[in-house]
């Protein structure tokens, strides 16, 4: 067997192995599948038990392609745990022409691996398709190779999606707390969602990376958490809040902070972070902590934007929904001072796509 392949092999799944994003994973294993078989393509495809189909990428950020589980070559391959070696696929009556037809492609020679899961139930495969130099069929080793690499990647993918399920279980758990801090001051669970929305938009127009952006949209949602702690007399006061009572508001901030940060976990180490600052203020006239510019957190100063633009726009026991141009007139007014200047150009310049967010997840 060919040893620099073997090597490419585990040096390839060492990689992905640190990698969390589940594209980029089937991504390069397919381009890894391509390599070891010398193929003009390959897929790595998983089966979806919600859906049962089988699923694949062609690409990072392209849309995924979904079959029928029991169709193809693929469905079989993972229906039965064997892997299917095709050489010439217009004379085997089990390959649909179908695709080939729709995308202009001429499929000659197919190799299909199936993979498992640390319980021994197959739950996606590898597919090269053609095999190069043209008219020359898979081989043994190739059989062998991909059999190798569908080994080790059976149970990286099946981490990753392990560790994604466990993501999605915290956002669902941190969604639920913070719609719990909110209902107390009668405000909607769909308050939580726009912010959510309205962080991670503003975050991707200020730059920031995906895998941060998506961070923030998921612990967003407990900017409030502290509100639990608050008199009801005081959140649900429909007049203006006395002296003491705004002093008691604010301490919501500081209760939120207290409640995750000791935590070790970055989601919830991040929801610290924005629960204390996201009422701070870049001219420093916030609070708790008086923090000036720079010295608030990124994250907080987004969420400060996301949130006064969804208190502003929504009806309170205390005032009604402002029209849009005020509350252009009022964030015009107060980048510089309330809000980080450079985000509220953002947020003004791309003000309909936030329209946009606020109706879509409307009361």
């Amino acid at each position: 067997m060919n040893m620099d392949k073997l090597a490419k092999i585990f040096h390839s799944i060492a990689i992905i192995s640190g990698e969390s994003d589940l594209d980029v994973v089937l991504v390069e294993l397919a381009q890894l599948g391509k390599e070891l078989a010398q193929a003009d393509r390959c897929t790595v495809w998983l089966y979806d038990a919600k859906t049962d189909e089988n699923w694949t990428l062609v690409a990072q950020e392209v849309d995924e392609i979904r079959v029928p589980a029991r169709s193809g070559f693929i469905g079989k391959a993972i229906q039965s745990g064997k892997t299917i070696v095709i050489e010439d696929a217009y004379n085997d009556p089990r390959f649909n022409q179908e695709v080939d037809r729709q995308t202009g492609y001429h499929t000659r020679t197919i190799l299909t691996v199936p993979f498992q899961n640390t319980e021994g139930a197959y739950f996606g495969a590898f597919q090269a398709i053609n095999k190069r130099p043209e008219g020359t069929p898979f081989t043994e080793e190739d059989v062998h190779l991909i059999t190798l690499a569908a080994t080790y990647a059976g149970k990286a993918i099946e981490a990753k999606l392990l560790q994604n399920e466990l993501l999605k279980t915290q956002a669902e758990m941190i969604e639920v707390l913070g719609q719990i801090g909110e209902s107390r001051s009668k405000e909607t669970s769909n308050h939580v969602r726009r912010v959510a929305m309205y962080s991670y938009e503003l975050a991707k127009l200020a730059g920031i990376p995906e895998r941060e952006s998506e961070l923030l949209r998921i612990v967003s949602p407990m900017h409030d958490i502290g509100k639990v702690a608050t008199p009801d007399a005081i959140l649900l006061k429909p007049g203006k809040l006395t002296p003491e009572e705004f002093a008691t508001m604010k301490e919501h901030a500081s209760i939120g902070y207290e409640v995750f940060r000791h935590s070790e976990r970055e989601l919830l180490k991040t929801a610290a972070i924005i629960a204390h600052q996201h009422h701070e203020r870049w001219d420093g006239n916030g609070y708790p902590n008086q923090l000036k510019g720079k010295e608030i957190h990124m994250f907080g100063r987004i969420t400060a934007i996301a949130d006064v633009f969804d208190a502003l726009s929504s009806v309170r026991v205390y005032k009604t929904a402002w029209p849009d141009d005020d509350i252009i007139a009022y964030f015009t007014e107060q980048g510089g001072h309330q809000f980080d200047p450079v985000l509220t150009t953002l947020f003004l310049t791309n003000f309909e796509k936030f329209a946009i967010i606020r109706k879509t997840y409307a009361d």
